[in-house]
């Protein structure tokens, strides 16, 4: 049986759990149960739930698809400046979402230096798009993926791979067999981490995407211009994407740590 923590443990993690569950509290209390029903089944916020689940799913699968790879080559090879690519990639985490939204509009707009090529090639235009919304999540939410994956790999015991590639197998076997399964928890974990930031991104959406109801509004966009005029609609909001992040988390959380 183990022993109770310590209060020099106890109380400021006490304090610590109370700064994320006040806030929560805040919102089952002042939420306006009897209203729920008829404030989430709107038509608006149909529009927003949809757009917030398509924007953070596409994000967390464009997360896997490039950050995976991109956490590979930073964690297995050595090559001048990997210190600024890994600055680089992390930068969205520092960064004042309404300054990476910014950047992107100068970046990716219709006048921006990739912008503006893109538009000319392939006729699409990003800034106030839902595929913009898709863009500026996944650069928020994309370096939660990079940081988790990476170090995994870096963790990772190399001694197994060896042993795959000794006994025949190619290289893209011992990332299938071998390597992907043994890093599984952290791929998962990252996924999760990357889903939860996109789906409550703001600031770069709003600078980019703009909040145009049914295109590029998302739920957090949405929270934003109740909060003006409607705030029992801004607290049902607000509780709607409380509850499915904290459900998905809880869900996940044999994926993380194993059970003791």
């Amino acid at each position: 049986m183990r022993q109770p923590p310590p209060l020099f443990i106890l109380i400021p993690a006490a304090i610590g759990l109370a700064l994320f569950l006040v806030p929560v509290l805040g919102l089952l209390v002042g939420a306006p149960w009897g209203d729920l029903p008829v404030l989430l089944s709107t038509a608006m916020v149909a529009d927003t739930l949809r757009l917030s689940l398509l924007s953070s799913v596409s994000a967390s699968a464009f997360s896997l698809l490039l950050g995976v790879p991109l956490a590979w080559i930073l964690a297995r090879f050595r090559f001048p400046g990997r210190a600024v690519v890994r600055g680089l990639v992390l930068l969205p985490l520092v960064l004042p979402p309404v300054v990476g939204g910014a950047a992107l509009l100068f970046a990716l707009g219709r006048r921006g230096v990739a912008g503006a090529p893109l538009e000319r090639a392939t006729g699409l235009a990003l800034p106030f798009s839902t595929w913009g919304v898709i863009v500026a999540v996944t650069f928020v939410a994309m370096p939660l993926m990079v940081i988790t994956v990476e170090g995994a790999l870096r963790n990772l015991d190399p001694r197994f791979e060896r042993a795959a590639e000794t006994l025949g197998a190619g290289r893209w076997t011992v990332l299938r067999r071998v390597t992907l399964p043994m890093i599984g928890p952290s791929l998962v974990a990252g996924t999760a981490l990357t889903w939860a930031r996109a789906l409550g991104e703001f600031g770069a959406t709003l600078t980019f995407a703009g909040n145009l109801q049914g295109r590029t509004q998302t739920l957090p966009l949405a929270v934003f211009v109740a909060l003006e005029s409607d705030r029992d609609t801004a607290i049902a909001l607000s509780l709607l994407m409380v509850i499915v992040s904290l459900a998905v988390l809880i869900a996940l959380r044999d994926h993380w740590w194993r059970r003791r």
